[in-house]
């Protein structure tokens, strides 16, 4: 083997290492949105913790990918597609630490949610939220693995779909409400942890969008306006 073709085999045995590394991040992170939402609903406080505690690891590889990205810039010098697939990399573990900062937050509301009134039905309708946006996760990753930007498009699209089951539960919770007063701390829990899952499949589409860029080299076009009817925004910024 010449000198070269040394230099182009370690580099893609480099790559497919953060690739893996990646899709062992998104693996903890889609376990991380079912059994935060499990949680939830069945407040499961020792489940919970175990979400929380798993935060510490999605956190540490998403360092870890990132140094070896940024390794990888500063001594292999890729260009083209190479070098999108790097960018790439920093951005998707970016957003998945910020969906495993959501789950995180919501295991924490499940403590406070487990010492107040229930709401019926309530945390069942999030949980379903949550199996949606990690479905969408889950064929992110599938569509990052397989460099299939039509797929990648087909999941921007049913971010719909989260945005309208967060608007039915933002005016539910509003009617609860105002039935009965003492359900008023318990809605305001779950209406936070609601606006949490819904930013979780912003996330995801960003997955996606980059995902579009690794395949073609340019980001989508045109922005899919979200679905109106959001007057009460708690969750711009997660809790530490």
């Amino acid at each position: 083997m010449s000198d070269q073709q040394h230099i182009v085999s370690a580099y893609d045995r480099d790559l497919e290492g953060v690739m893996v590394a990646i899709m062992k991040m998104g693996g903890l992170v889609e376990d991380s949105i079912l059994k935060s939402a499990q949680a939830l609903e069945t407040r499961d406080l020792e489940l919970a913790a175990e979400v929380r505690a798993a935060d510490k690891r999605i956190d540490e590889l998403e360092e870890k990918i990132n140094d070896e990205a940024a390794r990888l810039i500063a001594l292999r010098a890729p260009m083209g597609r190479d070098l999108r697939t790097v960018l790439s990399v920093i951005k998707i573990s970016g957003a998945l630490e910020r969906i495993g900062d959501y789950t995180k937050n919501m295991a924490k509301r499940t403590a406070v949610l487990a010492e107040v009134q229930a709401v019926n039905g309530a945390p069942a309708s999030v949980r379903r939220m949550a199996r949606e946006v990690e479905a969408m996760l889950r064929e992110a990753l599938d569509a990052y693995v397989r460099q299939d930007a039509a797929l990648a498009q087909a999941v921007i699209l049913r971010d719909e779909d989260v945005d309208q089951m967060y608007n039915s539960l933002f005016r539910n919770f509003l009617t609860y409400m105002m039935e009965d007063p003492r359900n008023i701390t318990s809605c305001m829990h779950l209406q936070f942890i609601a606006k949490n899952v819904e930013r979780m499949g912003d996330h995801v589409t960003s997955i996606c969008e980059q995902v579009i860029y690794q395949v073609t080299g340019e980001m989508p076009d045109d922005e899919r306006p979200k679905v109106a009817g959001d007057p009460y925004d708690p969750a711009s910024v997660t809790e530490d």
